[in-house]
């Protein structure tokens, strides 16, 4: 059986940067897949040796990513392992690639502006969004951050079947991550910035982590969440999710939120998962 995945997402998001990513990693990729040839291509993954049965599969346009998320359940029914990247960004930052590269977006003639036709587009796409088992937003991304982000989501582990778990740290002052699963507000912890010697430090370093972790607040919050997690995670497996990510925001994304981050990751490595743990904001 073939393990598919459908690229799919805004308009100068990232999809065809995607594609040539996991080219790079060996899943066979096709750019602006035709939906009727879906079923084809599958077929012929199963019965020709030729092609790879890591299938990345690019859909074009907002209809098209509708009619393909329709695919995916027939697909699941006939045994393939199937899931959707859905590839997001801000509007200020599509604003600025368009107006970097020239080219039209694919709604343009549709409105007076870029801005209306991204924020157009990102209504239709809605529906496909809300059926991703993974979203990217690739606003803050190079090019090269993101292949290394692709690369550490698909290359290809010992358990394919099981749910990848991502933990990262935020500052609530830098924007809501738009690619997380839950989201906790640690901001009720006592705050390390206004210690002068933690202040320059981050919660990777040892004195902030101690300070973080030596609360009442901290242990208990982190007892109840541990008890969340063990009921949630067996779930979201259940359900067939393949991915799930976890934010941790505090004030700036460089102390709480850092040294939780890092706490929780730790305790799912006990639990036998191999968290991908990131702190989006500890640099600023």
């Amino acid at each position: 059986m073939a393990d598919i995945l459908l690229i799919t997402g805004l308009s100068g998001a990232g999809r065809s940067q995607a594609a040539d990513d996991l080219e790079d990693l060996g899943w066979f990729v096709v750019d602006n897949m035709p939906v009727a040839l879906i079923d084809k291509v599958v077929e012929l993954a199963g019965t020709n040796i030729a092609v790879q049965s890591q299938l990345a599969l690019v859909v074009g346009t907002a209809a098209h990513q509708t009619e393909a998320v329709e695919v995916v359940h027939r697909l699941r029914e006939s045994g393939h392992r199937v899931r959707i990247l859905y590839l997001d960004a801000a509007t200020p930052e599509l604003v600025k690639r368009y107006g970097a590269t020239r080219r039209k977006h694919p709604l343009a003639h549709l409105h007076n502006s870029v801005s209306e036709a991204i924020d157009h587009e990102r209504v239709l796409l809605e529906p496909v969004k809300g059926a991703a088992d993974l979203v990217i937003d690739t606003s803050e991304m190079n090019v090269h951050q993101l292949k290394s982000h692709i690369r550490d989501l698909f290359t290809r582990f010992d358990d394919d079947a099981a749910m990848q778990v991502s933990v990262t740290s935020f500052g609530f002052k830098h924007g809501l991550p738009l690619d997380v699963d839950m989201v906790f507000d640690v901001r009720f912890l006592p705050n390390p910035h206004w210690n002068t010697e933690l202040r320059p430090q981050s919660g990777l370093d040892d004195a902030v982590r101690d300070f973080v972790m030596s609360q009442p607040l901290s242990v208990g919050f982190l007892r109840h969440l541990h008890g969340l997690l063990e009921m949630l995670i067996p779930a979201y497996v259940q359900e067939g999710k393949s991915y799930l990510t976890i934010a941790f925001g505090c004030t700036g994304g460089r102390h709480r939120s850092v040294a939780i981050a890092e706490a929780v990751g730790l305790w799912l490595k006990t639990q036998g998962h191999r968290p991908r743990i990131t702190h989006r904001d500890i640099a600023r």
